[in-house]
């Protein structure tokens, strides 16, 4: 039986780029699916600001809390 050929170093340097190559994938992805997560994402490639969280305005809840009470007490 014949001996086992060593790997050569250009084989072996290959390897280690596409394995640098599909990491760099990964990572690219794993950014991705955070980014649409947070709702930053963009297809164009352009940064995206985080949308600003709307915070309801007191005036505003007053004035629900008075429309649900005056009808409530216009239905009996």
């Amino acid at each position: 039986m014949g001996s086992k050929r060593q790997t050569t170093m250009a084989k072996l340097t290959r390897e280690r780029k596409v394995k640098e190559k599909r990491e760099l994938k990964e990572e690219k992805k794993a950014a991705a699916a955070a980014a649409k997560a947070a709702g930053t994402y963009s297809y164009d490639g352009e940064p995206v600001e985080a949308p600003a969280e709307i915070t309801p305005d007191p005036a505003d809840a007053a004035l629900a809390a008075d429309s649900a009470v005056a009808a409530s007490s216009e239905d009996r």
